[in-house]
């Protein structure tokens, strides 16, 4: 598959992804609230790191800057 997110978005997701985890582990947020806030910071640490959003796919965005794309 081709990468569809840039560094910058790459970044906000893994960031994401540690404040929530910290959120959860810290056991600020729990029971289903914080299952679901875990789910979705293993969600933003995975497509964070592979650089591949499904949902970026379906609708067509791609965040990668255009000089970037050139020089591949």
């Amino acid at each position: 598959m081709k990468r569809n997110m840039g560094y910058t978005d790459r970044f906000i997701r893994l960031f994401l992804a540690g404040l929530l985890g910290l959120l959860y582990f810290q056991q600020i947020v729990s029971g289903t609230m914080g299952n679901i806030i875990l789910a979705l910071a293993t969600l933003f640490a995975v497509t964070g790191l592979i650089g591949i959003c499904p949902l970026y796919m379906l609708f067509g965005i791609d965040t990668i800057p255009a000089n970037k794309k050139l020089q591949k």
